[in-house]
């Protein structure tokens, strides 16, 4: 892609999440309907994205940049604990559940073809690695801080997974579990 198209799109995809206040347009949803909303043409949506999993892959990584952006910044001064208080309350917040249905049906299908997710695939370590740094910072080993990291993401998702089909939030005492048995490592 030109450095005018790679432009273009990016400037698309800016319309795109701010025609959509950062929730991601239902998966039902059609092209045409997004690019109605977004006032583009659907064409368009086609050349840059490539479908409508492109859209909305594009447009979840765009908002998780933005989610991630914040929780970096509360990072630099939280321990490990809080850190996986802080990814909690961010995506269990009543305005991220249309985001996490999106990433769970991104995430679906990339299962099948992670090779048309690149960016998204690529994306996904993001809070695991800065996890990974506090907890290295509190004085476990890399092996060790990884390995706590990659579990607490990985509960954290389920939880959110278990919200998105059962409708209900677990309670913040799952998160304090996941902390203690993480504690005693």
């Amino acid at each position: 892609m030109s450095l005018s198209s790679t432009d273009a799109r990016e400037r698309l995809l800016a319309r795109l999440v701010d025609a959509f206040d950062g929730d991601l347009p239902a998966p039902e949803v059609s092209l045409r309907e997004i690019a109605a909303r977004a006032e583009t043409s659907h064409a368009l949506l086609r050349y840059h994205f490539g479908s409508l999993p492109g859209v909305l892959a594009a447009m979840l990584k765009v908002q998780r940049a933005r989610d991630n952006e914040a929780l970096f910044e509360t990072a630099r001064h939280s321990t490990f604990a809080e850190f996986v208080v802080a990814i909690w309350r961010t995506y269990t917040d009543p305005g991220q559940l249309s985001r996490v249905r999106g990433f769970f049906h991104v995430a679906g299908l990339a299962a099948y073809r992670p090779e048309d997710f690149g960016e998204l695939v690529d994306s996904l370590d993001d809070l695991t690695e800065k996890l990974a740094s506090l907890a290295e910072r509190e004085g476990r080993d890399a092996k060790e801080a990884l390995t706590m990291a990659t579990v607490a993401v990985a509960a954290i998702r389920g939880l959110l997974l278990q919200e998105v089909l059962t409708q209900t939030v677990p309670s913040e005492d799952a998160v304090a579990l996941i902390l203690r048995m993480s504690k005693g490592s």
